[in-house]
């Protein structure tokens, strides 16, 4: 089944906007500078959530400043499809707390995988003794991540 489109007004999606930047404004913040009330600014906040359009707020932390100066994007194709279901692989992968993300993707790989690590070095003891050695992993890709824009997605 796939979701119904939510029509969204330009107040909707300035709302939108502003809360993908920083989520943690507030009600009473976004109406004045929206010159909207507080309530009705909430109450258009909370329809977009009910609606399933704002689907939580995220903490995001700055794996730099914590010590992770490394970021790979890691291809994974599984070796034995019909011995390690994909969901096993998944639940096994997604417990390395060095993997930010675990995408199942359709093309080449099976996963695309977001890996922290210290250093590079770092980076290749994750893959040798984590990774590697799940059930089912087979080839791989990396790709060290340079540079990164943060976009806050379609807002129409």
């Amino acid at each position: 089944m796939i979701d119904p489109v939510i029509d969204l007004d330009d107040l909707d999606r300035k709302l939108l906007r502003a809360l993908s930047q920083d989520a943690s404004q507030s009600a009473g913040a976004l109406g004045r500078r929206f010159n909207l009330s507080q309530p009705a600014t909430w109450r258009r906040i909370k329809r977009l959530e009910s609606a399933g359009v704002i689907s939580g707020r995220r903490l995001r932390l700055n794996a730099k400043k914590l010590g992770f100066g490394v970021t790979v994007f890691l291809g994974v194709k599984l070796a034995r499809k019909g011995q390690v279901s994909l969901s096993d692989f998944e639940r096994a992968v997604t417990a390395i707390p060095e993997v930010q993300s675990v995408e199942h993707v359709l093309g080449l790989y099976d996963f695309r995988l977001r890996v922290v690590a210290r250093d590079l070095g770092d980076f290749e003891r994750v893959l040798r003794r984590r990774i590697m050695t799940l059930p089912g992993a087979g080839e791989v890709e990396a790709n060290v991540l340079l540079s990164e824009e943060r976009r806050p997605g379609p807002i129409g």
